[in-house]
């Protein structure tokens, strides 16, 4: 009875099998063991306080930093820290830079002209002045906007007989090609920046726990939105949960590493579709040990990280989201929502963050395993993709199988399911 049933649950991944409400249950399963629903997380959820969370679902980070004394740190790494800028304060400061820049030059040649005695001899066609056709501090600035961007209109021009100018011409472009660089690359390098790629990146609402080839597993699942792929895809897990060692010292918000396959390659993605990511449940995950009532009473979050290049630009992309324990539902699994169609595969998005209720145990995984080692048996798993049978058959077939069996199971402790 229960290879079948794994069977009947392996059938519910493959390509274009959509779920479908069990049409009968076990009695066993009716009658001892309920299958969580949300509203019965609902319930129990509404115990527990409300918590900040570590990381919103949009991958921004709820952490600020306060009390800073270095701030001159800041201003050594004055590049990034113009790009860090948002953009509001980013363009004012490109303007600021520009205008600052223009009207200082401008000051200088408008004096260099007041020292000389140029704008005392504006009638003067004997007089060669250090800039001609320059008569006063708006005229002044107009020839340092066009030195600095080399526009050249012709009608303000330095003469030969003035040395003075002819420096302050070179550093004026000297000093203004370095402020084009850097503030061009600064706008560059902000508008070309990776986030808004991360845009398209999708995670699921939840995260579910449910059984996959026989071994609880946490799961979520990953999409992109483009048809553009991200190169050298790879997923990573981290749990975030507070600590207290046995020495007595409470380490909050402590980061545990969620295996979701580093040792076997199964992080690296191959993202043309969405993938459902699988952290197996073993002796080396923290959730080892948590069963289903267990995880009702538990306060964690698992912030996950989805990192690669983008193909277009080759920018190193990352999208982060988060799961807190109230989105962990027991009992669920992802809808499928790849269909193959006409000469294509057709990705339904519509289905994406969809989930539905399987059979799986409420005990932990480590009791599963000594289960398991121990030859104890499971009881009947219910097929949900069953589609032929009534319940009366089904509770003849367990009443077959218990007189076949005779009294095998007794004397022994029945895992809870």
């Amino acid at each position: 009875m229960a290879g079948d049933s794994r069977i009947f649950m392996n059938q519910d991944m493959d390509i274009g099998v959509t779920s479908r409400e069990p049409k009968k249950i076990p009695k066993q399963a009716r009658d001892d063991v309920p299958i969580a629903t949300d509203r019965t997380r609902l319930i129990s959820a509404e115990g527990k306080k409300p918590r900040q969370r570590y990381m919103e679902k949009s991958g921004k980070c709820n952490v600020h930093h306060g009390n800073v004394q270095e701030t001159y740190r800041y201003l050594s790494d004055l590049f990034t820290t113009l790009v860090d800028l948002k953009w509001r304060f980013n363009l004012l400061v490109f303007t600021m830079v520009y205008t600052i820049t223009w009207l200082f030059f401008g000051f200088i040649w408008w004096l260099i002209a007041y020292i000389r005695g140029d704008l005392d001899h504006l009638e003067d066609e004997n007089w060669i002045p250090c800039v001609e056709n320059l008569s006063g501090f708006v005229s002044a600035f107009l020839f340092s906007i066009e030195t600095e961007t080399t526009i050249g209109y012709g009608h303000r021009v330095i003469t030969e007989k003035c040395p003075e100018g002819i420096v302050l011409l070179l550093v004026q472009a000297i000093l203004g090609s370095i402020v084009n660089a850097f503030m061009v690359g600064c706008m560059f390098v902000k508008i070309s920046q990776p986030k808004k790629r991360a845009e398209t990146l999708m995670f699921s609402n939840n995260a579910v726990i449910s059984m996959r080839d026989e071994k609880l597993c946490l799961m979520f699942r990953v999409g992109d939105l483009r048809n553009s792929h991200i190169v050298e895809a790879s997923i990573r897990a981290k749990l975030i949960k507070s600590k207290q060692t046995k020495e007595g010292e409470f380490i909050p918000l402590n980061q545990t590493d969620i295996n979701v396959g580093f040792d076997t390659g199964d992080d690296r993605l191959f993202l043309v579709s969405p993938l459902i990511i699988s952290h197996e449940i073993n002796e080396k995950s923290p959730f080892w040990e948590m069963s289903r009532t267990q995880l009702e009473k538990e306060e964690f979050e698992i912030v996950v990280i989805l990192e690669g290049m983008v193909e277009a630009t080759g920018m190193t992309c990352q999208a982060r989201s988060s799961y807190m324990d109230t989105e962990v539902l027991w009992g669920h699994r992802f809808t499928p929502v790849l269909t193959l169609e006409k000469d294509f595969y057709e990705v339904d998005y519509n289905s994406f963050h969809s989930t539905y209720e399987t059979h799986t145990p409420v005990c932990c995984a480590r009791e599963l395993a000594q289960s398991r080692r121990e030859g104890q048996l499971l009881g009947p798993l219910p097929s949900l993709g069953r589609d032929t049978g009534t319940a009366g058959e089904e509770e003849e077939e367990e009443e077959g199988l218990s007189g076949a069996n005779g009294t095998a199971g007794e004397g022994k402790e029945e895992v809870p399911v």
